[in-house]
């Protein structure tokens, strides 16, 4: 069986399918020590294992409308967030003194990139309500975006207080004054946008227009992860990417820390750990929604055992190679960080 055959004819039928299996291919380009590894038996179950997870993972049967409604929620989320904290231009003019002052924080390149960003994800909105309309559905209500306390509106509040304005993203740490914690909550939107595209793909190939889309969608919201992570590493002011990251979100001088630019292990918990742990672990069902710590795919404990051709690489590097999947009800409870005790908008 030759499996690295078989990968390019479905590549010629589904072009992100290396992106379902390794979003960074260098540990499953080097899997000819998985084949020969097993038995010549034992390989097509591998096989069947690692496509039934990338192909099948969903075991509810969401509706396209419900899955792309589901996105939607998301993706208002995290336009609310940009929209708010920087401002809807990507100038000075017509921002909040507010909005200016975080502005003025960061270098020139990493303000343009969270320029670009913003757009993107208001982008993302729009593209989403017109493929709902388009396939005869209604869009779920926009949230609130109106200020009714320091980020805090009706619907979200980006202190993580619930409401009062006064969570563990205020104060000395609000996120829209703080630059540092801005990227952190930026970052932890974009990561749990990542998995929870990946998670609700499946519910999409019966119709693979909407796929191709949603999939689009998927690998921007990966690329804006990796950049926040950049952006975090390198520090608020930097024009360039550096190799270490403040230790403390609140000082530029301490930089022992170093996020890298994609998920390693459960990535520590994440930019606030108390917060954003649950954005790495385990979903509803860990089977099938393992953490971001998971080694094991295709029922194969990944390691320079059973692929010889990655001798050498640091262990990280297998769960490195994978991003995990996240089930709707673990995505929308981690959203909910953000909600207000009295906003409706995630039970729409």
């Amino acid at each position: 069986m030759n499996f690295f055959h078989i990968l390019s004819e479905i590549e010629k039928v589904d072009p992100e399918v290396y992106e379902r299996l390794d979003s960074r291919r260098s540990v499953f380009k080097n899997m000819g020590g998985l084949g020969r590894t097993l038995s010549a038996a034992a390989l097509p179950l591998a096989l069947g294992a690692i496509f039934n997870k990338a192909y099948a993972q969903t075991s509810t049967a969401a509706t396209v409308l419900q899955v792309l409604n589901y996105a939607l929620k998301l993706e208002y989320l995290e336009t609310t967030f940009y929209n708010l904290g920087i401002g809807t231009t990507s100038s000075n003019t017509g921002t909040s003194a507010t909005q200016s002052a975080l502005r003025g924080q960061y270098s020139a390149t990493n303000l343009s990139s969270l320029d670009l960003i913003r757009v993107d994800e208001n982008n993302h909105v729009n593209d989403l309500i017109a493929t709902i309309k388009a396939l005869g559905g209604t869009p779920i209500n926009a949230p609130s975006s109106t200020l009714v306390l320091p980020g805090v509106t009706a619907d979200f509040d980006f202190t993580g207080g619930k409401g009062t304005g006064a969570g563990p993203f205020s104060g000395a740490s609000f996120v829209f004054s703080n630059p540092a914690v801005f990227l952190g909550v930026a970052q932890s939107l974009e990561d749990t946008g990542v998995r929870a595209y990946k998670g609700g793909a499946t519910a999409l190939m019966s119709n693979p227009n909407v796929l191709t889309t949603a999939l689009n969608i998927h690998s921007v919201e990966a690329r804006h992860a990796s950049r926040l992570r950049t952006m975090r590493r390198g520090g608020v002011t930097n024009n360039a990417a550096s190799s270490v990251a403040p230790t403390n979100p609140n000082s530029e001088a301490d930089r022992s820390a170093s996020p890298k630019s994609w998920v390693s292990g459960k990535d520590g918990g994440g930019a606030v750990p108390s917060v954003t742990a649950p954005i790495y672990g385990p979903g509803a069902d860990p089977t099938n929604y393992p953490g971001e710590d998971n080694i094991t795919q295709g029922g194969v404990a990944l390691s320079s055992s059973t692929l010889t051709a990655t001798s050498g690489f640091p262990a990280l590097s297998y769960s490195e190679a994978f991003d995990e999947p996240l089930d709707m009800a673990t995505v929308v409870t981690i959203a909910k960080t953000f909600a207000t005790t009295t906003s409706k908008f995630f039970d729409q």
